[in-house]
């Protein structure tokens, strides 16, 4: 890949998906490809910031994932305590800003409390943006998003005239980091099953075949080379 950066997203979200088909490949439980898939988190964490990403997001659980069998979303959990633990000493380490969007409130206390110390410990950080979407659907977080502007104009803090796409987009999760540019999701699935269903209108999609475990660097290489051939255009205005 060429070391010119001007057209690196500055954005990239990523659909994690085939750690199932993985993990059935080589005839392992599906905790195994659970496992893998969060180590290549890891790696794509230095893999995106070393190309020049400044942003990087995470489809980690969704809202529709409580509907998997107990035993796989406790397993899910699990990994998740772990990750979370992990994911501190490596924001240390490696100078990472971390948030996670999603209702938060249907997570245990322990994983709370594990979150918002993530969240403090690495609000400093000047590297890597990594956001981390659990317990997360797109319609979900709109939702709560017009729940709250609806309390403000039943209240009078708010006149109705005032709602607009900026207002909304600053009720989101997302409020404080741009609209991804690039959305990859792996396994060769073309659908979003509910991600930044408001953030995704102007973004470029890139579904390459690869399982997500499997995904490697020379793969985010070519998403980006992808990207960079894009004549990206906004009511025919040329970005």
């Amino acid at each position: 890949m060429s070391d010119n950066k001007t057209n690196v997203p500055r954005h990239v979200a990523i659909i994690l998906d085939g750690n199932g088909r993985w993990a059935k490949k080589r005839f392992l439980p599906r905790a195994a490809g659970h496992s893998a898939g969060a180590k290549t988190v890891e790696d794509v964490c230095e893999w995106a910031w070393d190309l020049g990403i400044k942003y990087l997001t995470v489809y980690a659980f969704s809202t529709e994932n409580w509907k998997r069998s107990e035993d796989e979303v406790k397993t899910l959990m699990n990994l998740l305590r772990d990750y979370l633990k992990n994911c501190l000493i490596r924001s240390r380490k490696n100078n990472m800003r971390v948030r996670v969007i999603g209702d938060k409130s249907r997570l245990a206390p322990d994983l709370q409390a594990s979150i918002e110390e993530l969240e403090r410990e690495s609000s400093t950080c000047t590297g890597l943006n990594f956001t981390v979407a659990l317990n997360y659907g797109g319609r979900d977080e709109i939702t709560r998003a017009m729940q709250g502007i609806a309390e403000d104009v039943k209240a009078g803090r708010l006149d109705p005239s005032a709602v607009d796409e900026e207002l909304i987009s600053s009720r989101l999760d997302t409020s404080d980091i741009p609209d991804p540019d690039l959305l990859i999701r792996t396994s060769g699935e073309l659908r979003l099953s509910n991600f930044m269903l408001w953030q995704l209108a102007y973004t470029e999609f890139y579904f390459p075949e690869v399982l997500w475990p499997d995904f490697t660097k020379a793969d985010l290489e070519k998403a980006i080379e992808y990207y960079g051939r894009r004549d990206r255009r906004f009511g025919g205005r040329k970005e």
